[in-house]
C-alpha cells in the first residue's frame, strides 16, 4: 500500500504517513497524522496528494551539480602519492613489465589511467614522470590551489609534500 516517497510510521504515540523528497542535497518532509487527517486511509490519500505536489515543485528547482570530493589520503597507498602506484603489466605476448601507473578522474564517473615503464625510464624517472602527470591532471581538473592544499595537509600530518 505504500508508494515512492511515502512511508508508514507507527511508533509510540506517532501514527501516520511520512512524505519525503530530495533536491540538491536538501530533504523536504512532512508527516500526515492519522488523527489530524481523520483516519489512516484519509491520511494516506492526503500524503499522496502532498507528495505529488511536492515532486512537481522539486522538479522546478534547478539541479545543482554535486561538488567533487578530493581524496587526500589512503592507507593502502605505498608510493606516497595518491593516484600513483607501482604495478605490473602483462602484454599480449605474456611478458610482464613493472611500471608506475597514474590514474585521475577528469569528470564524475570517468577514470583515466596511463603508465610509465620502469624498464624504459628507470625506477626514479618513471616515478617522477608519473607524479608530474598526476600533478598536471589535478591542476587541470581542480586548479593549482589543490596542489598547495595537498602539500599543506601532508606537512600537517608530518609527511613529505607529495606533489
Amino acid at each position: 500500500m505504500t508508494e515512492k516517497g511515502i512511508s508508514r510510521i507507527d511508533s509510540g504515540s506517532t501514527h501516520g504517513w511520512f512524505v519525503r523528497g530530495y533536491r540538491n542535497g536538501k530533504t523536504y518532509s512532512k508527516l500526515f497524522s492519522d488523527r489530524k487527517c481523520g483516519g489512516r486511509e484519509e491520511a494516506y490519500e492526503t500524503a499522496i496528494k502532498y507528495r505529488d505536489e511536492l515532486y512537481n515543485e522539486l522538479e522546478q528547482i534547478p539541479s545543482k551539480p554535486r561538488a567533487r570530493r578530493i581524496v587526500f589520503r589512503d592507507s593502502r597507498n605505498t608510493t606516497g602519492v595518491l593516484g600513483v602506484s607501482r604495478t605490473k603489466k602483462t602484454d599480449s605476448k605474456g611478458r610482464t613489465t613493472e611500471c608506475y601507473s597514474v590514474s585521475w578522474r577528469p569528470a564524475p564517473g570517468k577514470q583515466k589511467c596511463t603508465s610509465f615503464s620502469i624498464r624504459k625510464y628507470g625506477e626514479e624517472k618513471a616515478f617522477e614522470l608519473a607524479v608530474a602527470l598526476r600533478k598536471q591532471k589535478l591542476e587541470e581538473i581542480y586548479g593549482p590551489e589543490v596542489i598547495d592544499e595537498i602539500n599543506e595537509r601532508a606537512k600537517r600530518n608530518g609527511q613529505q609534500a607529495p606533489l
